[in-house]
């Protein structure tokens, strides 16, 4: 039960402000919220019934504890990959015949590469528990999809974006330390790539605010 929590609340977080929590809302403008959370469900347990099986063969072909070491640093790099958030770029605006079949296949396409299903892959790898990662990761996106439609369409408010990235960002990149805190044996090599993340990260949020600021910056201009 906890990988099932732990499978939840992790895609939950990486959900917050996705392209594909984006994509829910948009939807729930255009068609019924449980035409929309429907195809939502479909889309999402057959994308990550291939990203979990996926996950579990990993560790087939590529020993454990390699597997485990590169989803602690997934975990960091989704977390910077929350931090930068992400846009539509018009997939609300294709039709697909019905609206169900519209949102499932949309739904599907812009999951590929997405971070949540590199998320789904990471945990099954991480926790070799094919049923209860495909249930909490889809437990999870449809959460995160309900508190979209509700916080957009239904309160008629945004979710405080900012605040909920930071504390997504946050938690998964000290899972990903705490991660290589415990896979890295070796105290030389530990020091290093934690030394080497850390400036990663540094680096990568000081870019990111100084961008912010200079598109703030040529606005004012």
């Amino acid at each position: 039960m906890s990988v099932l929590w732990t499978a939840t609340i992790f895609v939950v977080l990486a959900e917050m402000g996705d392209k594909t929590q984006l994509l829910g809302m948009a939807f729930a403008t255009r068609f019924r919220a449980r035409t929309v959370l429907a195809g939502v469900l479909v889309a999402t347990l057959l994308n990550h019934f291939l990203a979990v099986a996926f996950g579990n063969y990993l560790t087939t072909i590529i020993p454990l504890k390699y597997v485990q070491i590169t989803a602690a640093v997934s975990f960091v790099i989704f977390g910077l990959w929350t931090i930068r958030g992400d846009k539509l770029e018009g997939e609300d605006k294709k039709n697909y015949f019905s609206p169900f079949w519209t949102v499932t296949i949309v739904f599907f396409i812009a999951e590929m590469g997405d971070k949540t299903q590199l998320a789904s892959i990471a945990l099954a790898a991480k926790y070799q528990s094919f049923w209860w990662v495909l249930l909490g990761t889809t437990l999870g996106m449809m959460i995160s999809n309900i508190i979209g439609i509700l916080a957009g369409v239904v309160f008629g408010k945004k979710i405080p974006e900012k605040v909920v990235k930071f504390v997504s960002a946050t938690i998964f990149i000290l899972f990903g330390y705490l991660g290589l805190l415990e896979y890295i044996s070796d105290p030389v090599i530990k020091t290093w790539v934690l030394a080497a993340i850390s400036i990663i990260v540094a680096g990568y949020i000081y870019w990111l605010s100084a961008r912010v600021r200079k598109g703030k910056r040529d606005q004012e201009s």
